[in-house]
């Protein structure tokens, strides 16, 4: 996906260079929609210049001396760009939260630590909702045009508040449950 994503925002901006794209992609909360480090971010980069799907346009040396190289797409970029938009714009997979991983074997697990864990879920999910919120209420869609991110953003907020909702309830439970045992 982080290809898809490069692509996309070297379309949206070209001659940006590497880390003006890696601050929009923050900027955007892209780590919401895919797990992306510094590192992958830049390995990605230089992946789509090899493969000729990315070009430098111009190399300006800094006022701190390094240089600095700015990005468009090629041509061939652009037929992959589209291929990647109909591969991720087809699929539609189950919500897969790592979380589930460790409730597998929540019963082997001390339940002290484990309403520990859950209430790191409720307090991450919490500050997703915040940082969404605050998104939302600084943008509105205009008339006659429909803002994309806006709407993946809302959808993505109702996501959280359900899951909210589902740590909050097994929070509840194993508190109820515990509370029973000597």
């Amino acid at each position: 996906m982080i290809p898809l994503l490069i692509l996309g925002l070297l379309i949206q901006n070209p001659g940006a260079h590497g880390y003006e794209l890696l601050a929009l992609m923050e900027k955007r909360h892209y780590q919401y929609i895919v797990s992306f480090t510094k590192g992958s971010f830049y390995y990605n980069l230089q992946q789509l210049e090899e493969k000729g799907w990315i070009e430098q346009v111009q190399q300006n040396p800094s006022t701190s001396g390094r240089e600095i190289r700015s990005y468009k797409v090629t041509g061939s970029g652009m037929a992959e760009f589209e291929k990647l938009m109909v591969e991720y714009g087809t699929k539609s997979e189950y919500v897969n939260l790592q979380f589930y991983g460790a409730l597998l074997f929540a019963d082997e697990y001390d339940k002290n630590k484990l309403l520990a864990l859950i209430q790191s879920q409720i307090d991450q999910t919490r500050a997703r909702i915040a940082l969404l919120d605050a998104y939302l209420s600084n943008s509105q869609e205009l008339p006659g045009t429909i803002d994309y991110y806006r709407r993946m953003n809302e959808n993505s907020r109702s996501h959280h508040l359900v899951n909210l909702a589902w740590f909050e309830q097994l929070k509840t439970a194993i508190e109820a449950i515990e509370g029973h045992v000597e």
